[in-house]
């Protein structure tokens, strides 16, 4: 079967959206106190959500399942969500699948891998790294920490990840099993909300985590943790957190959803512009929102941060794109990359049906409807869908959408359940 045309050629279940925006609507949102929230907070604050004649409520959450489950029972009409969370609502996974479905993209980057300044010094002490060393080359030498703490007979480290559909679980393995590293028997992988990550990390309660800005940071500012990988390392171009909703609800509220993702893309735009970060950063660090001093917050949205407490830095251009290369694009190829992973490491099996539920997820029809973009595909949607260039990922491999069984089969580390043909 080819999966470009089950993904190209999902059905759109929804008309093109009323052209009448005088009537006012209202909308409960839910969100996690991150920094790549930010589109959610600016439409609020700086008057893009009110422009479209909505009233945006923000209701902050301490945990992504709590998210996924007062979206699933009507208590948001919209949330702030991990982007593989539709794709395993549309793959009928987790506890509470109901169906989610995202048409907007809330931005790229943001997350980042940190280990205990303990963990790390033992790397450096192997000789194989230095302060500077790559994602990839500190991924190899954690691989040769394990190896000696397993012939010591030490237990094996606890990292924390935010949830198990989330782009940290997966980027995380992914960094692990690039090094060497087996997730599921060489290492603990807990679930820890991301607000108590850092706090968890200086109890002792966990060696590590993969989590978005500005967790990292804290823990880095501390002295207790060691930035050793972005997600910029790992996978460029992922989406990192989407807009999420219930197919019927937005099948009931066409008009509201196309005023909200032109709210939504005026505030990218705006959150894009580096003027505008000193400001932005101040809303976000209210008790709102984030909580965290906006001194923190202004560096991380430029790309500037301390990896340590030490005053080693790090600068990654467009640590944060909330527009740009168009980061608010819902491709479903990226749907079927998480799927791969949900494959990889035994979540899910592969399947044409599987397929076509995962693409399902990312609704580009209901985006391209909202912002007045054609239907159809000319040559640059399909350079936007992924389907004529390759993704590719801190151990050289590259994705292709067409291809997702073998893709999965060519990885050494994966969870042994896996059938390429199951």
């Amino acid at each position: 079967m080819n999966q470009a045309d089950t993904h190209m050629n999902t059905p759109s279940t929804l008309a093109a959206p009323a052209t009448g925006r005088k009537e006012r609507r209202y909308l409960r949102a839910g969100f996690i106190p991150l920094v790549d929230a930010s589109l959610l907070i600016a439409a609020v604050e700086f008057g893009f959500a009110a422009k479209e004649g909505l009233t945006l409520d923000l209701v902050k959450d301490v945990s992504w399942a709590n998210v996924r489950d007062r979206l699933a029972f009507q208590q948001f009409d919209v949330a702030h969500m991990l982007s593989p969370m539709p794709v395993a609502s549309m793959l009928g996974l987790g506890s509470n699948p109901s169906p989610t479905i995202t048409a907007f993209s809330l931005g790229q980057g943001g997350n980042a891998i940190t280990l205990s300044s303990r963990l790390f010094q033992r790397m450096i002490d192997t000789g194989t790294i230095t302060e500077t060393s790559s994602a990839l080359d500190n991924a190899k030498a954690l691989a040769g920490v394990l190896d000696g703490m397993r012939r010591a007979g030490e237990p094996c480290p606890t990292f924390g990840v935010t949830y198990p559909f989330s782009s940290h679980n997966y980027e995380f393995r992914y960094w692990l099993a690039a090094g060497g590293i087996n997730p599921d028997t060489d290492v603990n992988l807990v679930v820890v909300p991301p607000p108590l990550t850092s706090d968890a990390l200086a109890a002792g309660a966990i060696d590590g985590f993969c989590v978005g800005a500005p967790w990292n940071m804290v823990a880095s500012k501390r002295g207790t943790g060691r930035i050793v990988a972005a997600k910029q390392d790992i996978w460029p171009s992922a989406p990192e957190k989407v807009l999420g909703m219930r197919p019927q609800w937005a099948e009931d509220h066409q008009d509201t959803i196309a005023r909200l993702i032109v709210a939504l893309d005026a505030a990218g735009q705006w959150c894009d512009q580096p003027d505008n970060r000193a400001i932005l950063a101040e809303a976000l660090s209210s008790e709102r929102y984030i909580g965290i001093p906006a001194e923190i917050i202004q560096p991380v949205l430029a790309g500037e941060f301390n990896v340590d407490a030490k005053g080693n830095r790090r600068i990654i251009d467009h640590y944060f794109r909330f527009h740009g290369n168009h980061a608010n694009y819902p491709r479903p190829s990226q749907a079927l990359w998480i799927y791969s992973q949900m494959i990889r490491w035994g979540q899910v099996n592969y399947g044409p049906e599987q397929v076509t539920q995962a693409a399902s997820a990312y609704r580009p029809d209901i985006y391209r409807q909202a912002l007045g973009l054609p239907d159809g595909f000319t040559a640059d949607d399909m350079r936007i869908e992924g389907l004529d260039s390759a993704d590719r990922f801190i151990d050289g491999f590259s994705f292709d959408p067409h291809d997702i069984a073998d893709y999965v089969a060519r990885f050494s580390v994966k969870t042994n359940s896996f059938s390429p043909r199951s």
